[in-house]
Order: C-alpha cells, then sequence, then structure tokens
C-alpha cells in the first residue's frame, strides 16, 4: 500500500434533514442508515482503507464529535481525528489537515471525501480514486469527481467540463471549464440535455503541494493565518493554536475558495454508482421496496392501503401503517415524525420550528 497515499475524511455535518433520526449530538454519518450492519462513517473509512494505509486516514470533524469517531473508528489513533473548534466550512479545515499532512509527508497525496455518502461499486471508486493519484503525482492538478447526472436534480451543484477536445494524457480526466451552482428546474434540464455536465460530488484528490499552492496563491490571508501553526502541528500544543486562530478563519467552502479560481482543476465521470443521501428521500431510493414500494428500515409493519412510503424505527418495533401514501414516518425515542415526502426538504426548516417551540431537547 502507497505510504504517500492519505486521505480525509469530512465528518463534521449535523445532516438536520434527517431529523428525527439525526441530531446535533448524533448526525447520519454516526448512523447505519440502511441498516446494512454499518455506520456511513464506518462504510466510507473501509472504503478508504481498501487502498491508503489506515494510520494516513484523517477524520475532520467537529469537538464534540470526537467520542463518537474514535467510538465506531476503533482501529485510529486519537490524533488521526482532527478537531474544529467551530464551523467554517470546508476551506479551512482542508487547508488546515493539508498542512498537517504536509509536515509529515511532503510527498503526499490526499483524497478529501465526505463521510455520509452511499457508494456501492467500491473497487470501481478506487480505480478511479487511483488514477486521479496517478495524474496528481504527475503534474499540478487538482482533480475531482463527478458523477453522470440521471435526471435533472435541482439539489446539486454541477460541473460543466470542455467537451471540445480531449487531452491524450488525461486518461478519462476532463477539463473543468466551470462550476454551476444549484440550477432551477429549467436549467437543470438544459444541463443534462448538453451532456457536458456532471454532479458535483465533493470528492476532490489533489497532492498537498499543489492545493497548499493554490491557498497561497488565492487565498493568502488564510494561507498565512494557518501556515502560522506549522511549528506546532502534530504536537501537544495544536490545540491552543488552533483554538485562538480557526475562529479567524474566513467561512468559505472549498468551491469559492480554490476551485472557481483555479486554472488546473480536471473532473473524472465517476465509473461507481453514488448516492449523497442527503434526504429521507435520496435513502428510500436505495432501500429496497415491497410490493407497494414502501421502503422499511428496522421496524416490524403491518400494512394496509399504504404505498410508497419510508418508514424507520427502533429495532423490532412494531410500526401500523393505514391508508398513508408517500410519508416519511420516523420513530426515535421521544420524536415522532410524520411528514410528506412531497415536502422533504421543509424538514430542515421545520427543525427551526421545533427548536423554537421546544428548545433544544429533541435536537
Amino acid at each position: 500500500m502507497n505510504k504517500n497515499y492519505y486521505a480525509v475524511i469530512m465528518a463534521g455535518g449535523v445532516g438536520s434533514r434527517f431529523w428525527p433520526l439525526s441530531t446535533s449530538s448524533n448526525p447520519k454519518q454516526f448512523h447505519d442508515m440502511l441498516g446494512a450492519g454499518h455506520t456511513l462513517i464506518q462504510k466510507t473509512f473501509n472504503r478508504l482503507a481498501a487502498f491508503i494505509p489506515k494510520e494516513n486516514i484523517l477524520v475532520l470533524t467537529n469537538e464534540r464529535y470526537h467520542d463518537l469517531v474514535l467510538e465506531q473508528l476503533p482501529m485510529i489513533r486519537s490524533e488521526q481525528v482532527v478537531l474544529e473548534p467551530c464551523m467554517r466550512n470546508t476551506a479551512p479545515c482542508i487547508l488546515y489537515a493539508a498542512l498537517k499532512i504536509r509536515k509529515n509527508n511532503p510527498d503526499a497525496l490526499m483524497i478529501v471525501a465526505p463521510s455520509d455518502h452511499w457508494i456501492e461499486d467500491e473497487a470501481a471508486f478506487a480505480s478511479d480514486v487511483l488514477q486521479c493519484f496517478d495524474r496528481c503525482e504527475k503534474e499540478a492538478a487538482l482533480c475531482t469527481l463527478g458523477i453522470t447526472p440521471t435526471f435533472p436534480n435541482t439539489g446539486f451543484g454541477y460541473i460543466e467540463f470542455d467537451k471540445t477536445g480531449q487531452d491524450p494524457g488525461a486518461g478519462g480526466l476532463k477539463k473543468v471549464k466551470q462550476f454551476r451552482e444549484k440550477p432551477d428546474y429549467e436549467l437543470a434540464k438544459s444541463f443534462v440535455a448538453q451532456g457536458n455536465f456532471l454532479w458535483n460530488a465533493g470528492i476532490f484528490v489533489w497532492s498537498v503541494q499543489t492545493i497548499l499552492k493554490a491557498f497561497e496563491e488565492f487565498q493568502p490571508t488564510q494561507y498565512r493565518l494557518f501556515e502560522g501553526g506549522l511549528p506546532v502541528y502534530n504536537t501537544r500544543d495544536e490545540k491552543a493554536f488552533i483554538a485562538e486562530h480557526y475562529p479567524q478563519a474566513e467561512n468559505i467552502s472549498i468551491d469559492y475558495a480554490i476551485l472557481e479560481k483555479s486554472r488546473a482543476i480536471y473532473v473524472l465521470p465517476a465509473g461507481f454508482d453514488w448516492n449523497d443521501l442527503g434526504t429521507w428521500g435520496s435513502l428510500y431510493d436505495k432501500l429496497p421496496k415491497d410490493d407497494n414500494a414502501n421502503a422499511v428500515v428496522n421496524a416490524r409493519v403491518v400494512l394496509q392501503d399504504a404505498k410508497g412510503n419510508m418508514i424507520r424505527s427502533g429495532k423490532d418495533k412494531l410500526v401500523v401503517v393505514d391508508g398513508l401514501s408517500d410519508f416519511i414516518i420516523v420513530d426515535r425515542d421521544e420524536v415522532l415524525l410524520i411528514f410528506p415526502k412531497l415536502k422533504e426538504q421543509d424538514i430542515k426548516s421545520m427543525v427551526a420550528s421545533v427548536k423554537e417551540a421546544h428548545g433544544d431537547q429533541y435536537l
């Protein structure tokens, strides 16, 4: 296994669209969402550990999830859990992790991947990442994996690639023309029809040298802020430095900070199936269904005149449903959610209403 291969798992999100299962104290990446026997973060770690040394995999997360990470990933050391003292989007934490990695290994190649995505063909995933590693080892390229759209989804950002010519040395990698924000439905339809737009999966590959040079060029203030910690990174003094300086970082995504500015961005259309598991509806899509298109996780059910529902409960709890179609039904401890699937995007705002009415006790 190549000692220069590193991974950074992004595991700091709350996943509020999966409330009430996903809460601020125990978000979705730490749950077995599909009833498959492993949580999402465990699946992600094992997928990466198939071709990256386990000791080279870092988990970027919020301070409050430190113990959860070590509980679910007992094979890693505490120092592999990189903690954010506050939320500052993806650019600062990626910069922080890249500097820590470079201090250990200036020849490192790194993948940045979300902790909560579902990928079934893990061999194809490894093949795609290794292809990007190979490109990034040979030249100062920033690579991302894009997903071929299966329908005009308005919930994803898109990557437009140049289809006028193919770099013969790219091996399927395509030069990125531009990143596009989440479109409305008509624009999404035109993206799909044009054939050179991919969903942005938020999976990135580069060498630490290349990404840090990009930060130095495009985000000099941010770069200087974190570079000042080089003497203490990977030592006992690191935590104090980060506690003082991390809150000063600009709240900005890696897309805005670097990718939209760089002239050396390539995208590889993924060879694997992918689901971002961003909503109850996306989870429903991945689950097996009964003859009436109901998807059930954990529960024992008695269903009558019930079609197209997403049902999840505690292990072996009996759930009886009569006369409901296309609903999300989730029972967790002291919370029961019964919500139309068509309105699933409103669950996030409903969480705010619950907080206003009842405080944080259910969140």
